[in-house]
């Protein structure tokens, strides 16, 4: 096992449509406002920009993140990482039902020394953090669905 290396994939169920959940996934200039662990988020052109991440652990990762792949029609973000993590992650969003799901997958190397100095002590506590980062993505992607966000409908207790 390299400690250097992190796979990362998870599922997440929304009670929105697909193409909302898309549109709040594409628009990462938006995701402050609903997952807390996106501290800032810095746009440099309109495929890439830098993202200010930082979760339980007291460390605050700076990743620069260019779109590789934008496909509306087959529900797939895709893009490529450098800066204190290098690698890819991906969202593929898919309607099912009268919801969605979202399965996301990452790829990923530490590119800061300390990082790789750590993996391999803190391997499982950097496994941890992530799935706190992804646990609380996921709700508050939900609640700005619910309120709304990516134009997404305005859910009340008779919708």
């Amino acid at each position: 096992m390299d400690p250097n290396h992190y796979r990362f994939r998870g599922v997440w169920r929304l009670a929105a449509p697909a193409p909302a959940v898309y549109a709040a996934l594409e628009d990462v200039r938006s995701y402050p406002r609903w997952w807390p662990e996106v501290l800032d988020v810095r746009p440099v052109d309109e495929r890439s920009g830098e993202v200010v991440v930082r979760a339980l652990l007291p460390y605050r990762l700076v990743i620069h993140l260019e779109a590789r792949r934008r496909d509306p029609a087959a529900g797939v973000l895709e893009a490529t990482m450098r800066g204190d993590l290098d690698g890819r992650s991906r969202f593929t969003v898919t309607a099912v039902g009268d919801g969605t799901r979202v399965l996301f997958e990452e790829d990923a190397r530490p590119g800061r020394p300390l990082l790789r100095r750590l993996a391999l002590p803190l391997h499982p506590l950097f496994r941890a953090n992530h799935a706190v980062m992804m646990r609380r993505g996921r709700r508050g992607l939900a609640a700005y669905l619910a309120a709304g966000g990516a134009n997404g409908e305005q859910r009340t207790d008779d919708s």
